[in-house]
């Protein structure tokens, strides 16, 4: 039997196939990286490089779900401008039922939700991405939450999803800090997403939500952060290699 052609069956050893072709579908998608500071949240996303006549508005790999919260895809980006409606319908529909905003996890609960529905009913297919949400819950708390094809989701201080995810997972675990402030996050975002990204600013965008708001810095700004790694890194490679050189003073 062909368990990989149908979505509601098991096979023998307990996988749904479907489901982990739609998982890589999304290892195989555009790098997406969150970061969860003390008074901010960092979204910062790998972008394709537009054509000359096309529209880059058309290419946003960030969405704004409400005022206070954001989300970044990583796989099928048509998957994602559906869940992206569907989410942005709920989040009116709380404020109209309940007369509040909605917290992150609530709405990070609907997306998983719909994406596990789509995984056990004939006749569709399951969610070709995987997300990040970001957001401030209303008591002024930064949160990020990830999510996944088959409906699993959770709460993150850092996290990457998409292209060589695991490599910049291993990178954020190294330098990450509970109390790392906006303009460090900034850095670490960009300087995570270099390690997949080789063409610098301008396939780069970054989302800084802070209680005040949000902002995109632009390419000037990111530039600008990536002469400062380069000259840590340049300083960094010169001391090591200063300390490799015959007669050299030994460290303190």
């Amino acid at each position: 039997m062909s368990y990989d052609r149908a979505l509601t069956i098991f096979s023998p050893d307990g996988h749904l196939f479907q489901v982990e072709y739609a998982q890589e579908a999304v290892r195989k998608g555009t790098c997406a990286v969150g970061i969860c500071g003390k008074d901010s949240v960092i979204l910062g996303v790998e972008k394709k490089a537009a054509l000359k006549l096309q529209d880059s508005r058309t290419m946003r790999k960030i969405h704004r779900l409400d005022d206070h919260i954001f989300i970044a895809s990583a796989g099928l980006v048509a998957d994602a401008r559906v869940l992206v409606d569907m989410a942005r319908v709920e989040c009116q529909n709380h404020r109209l039922t309940v007369e509040d905003p909605p917290s992150v996890e609530f709405i990070t609960h609907y997306i998983a939700s719909i994406q596990q529905r789509y995984t056990q009913s004939g006749g569709r297919r399951p969610f070709g991405i995987s997300t990040l949400i970001v957001g401030f819950d209303p008591d002024n708390t930064p949160k990020l939450f990830q999510t996944d094809p088959a409906g699993i989701y959770y709460q993150w201080k850092a996290n990457a999803i998409g292209r060589n995810s695991q490599t910049v997972h291993e990178f954020l675990e190294k330098h990450y800090t509970a109390d790392i402030s906006e303009a460090d996050g900034i850095k670490l975002a960009v300087k995570s997403l270099l390690e997949v990204v080789q063409t610098g600013a301008k396939n780069i965008e970054i989302l800084v939500i802070t209680r005040d708001g949000s902002r995109t810095p632009n390419i000037e700004e990111i530039e600008q952060v990536i002469r400062t790694i380069e000259a840590e890194k340049a300083e960094e490679a010169e001391r090591k290699s200063s300390r490799r050189r015959p007669g050299a003073a030994p460290s303190s």
